[in-house]
């Protein structure tokens, strides 16, 4: 078998620039952490940064980016496992709620720092968060129609959904709850909330 390549050295540092990144913003917010925090979290020179982001706010954008694409994903693999759309909302929810736990430094970076990125990094994220919110809503919207279950109003559904995950970026800490127990907890709820039965 032929060697495994190694990770360039750029790639490496790359790597832990944004781990330094999440690890401070999640600590002190965007605009309490500074390049020098992230710099020596990373074990590289402030001058070192800038050689891979222009500013601390292009690093903030490839994190929010990259974590809302990734958030994305895991809801469109959810979907794609099939099943009535009962299964399907509580699988989706199950997962996207696992993700949100297993990552929620990254989730807690994600979710409440768009407010320090430029107008048009900011849109850019954004339209991925309503490519989810879409998603959501079709679901509530099939299983609505169905008869299969019963919502006063799909729009605050979803709302309500999505902020129930989101929030778990901000709560949870590695020493509490299993994800997976969370996840279990928050998908019954979903389906309790849009007056489904559960799911077995």
């Amino acid at each position: 078998m032929a060697a495994r390549p190694k990770t360039p050295r750029g790639m490496r540092t790359q790597d832990r620039l944004l781990a330094a990144a999440i690890e401070s913003f999640s600590a002190k917010g965007f605009h309490g952490a500074s390049t020098r925090d992230i710099a020596r979290a990373a074990g590289i020179s402030p001058t070192a940064l800038y050689v891979h982001h222009a500013s601390k706010e292009e690093l903030l954008f490839e994190l929010a980016y990259d974590g809302h694409r990734v958030a994305l994903g895991v809801v469109e693999q959810a979907l794609g496992t099939g099943g009535t759309v009962t299964a399907r909302l509580h699988r989706v929810v199950h997962d996207f709620a696992v993700h949100h736990a297993e990552f929620h430094e990254l989730s807690r970076v994600v979710n409440y720092e768009l407010a320090a990125l430029a107008v048009h990094h900011r849109a850019e994220v954004l339209s991925l968060r309503r490519r989810i919110s879409v998603l959501l809503r079709e679901l509530i919207d099939e299983g609505a129609d169905s008869g299969v279950f019963t919502v006063l109003d799909r729009r605050m559904s979803v709302a309500a959904i999505e902020s129930l995950i989101v929030d778990i970026g901000r709560w949870y800490h590695d020493d509490g709850l299993e994800p997976a127990l969370i996840a279990a907890a928050y998908a019954d709820m979903a389906l309790r909330l849009v007056g489904a039965e559960q799911h077995d």
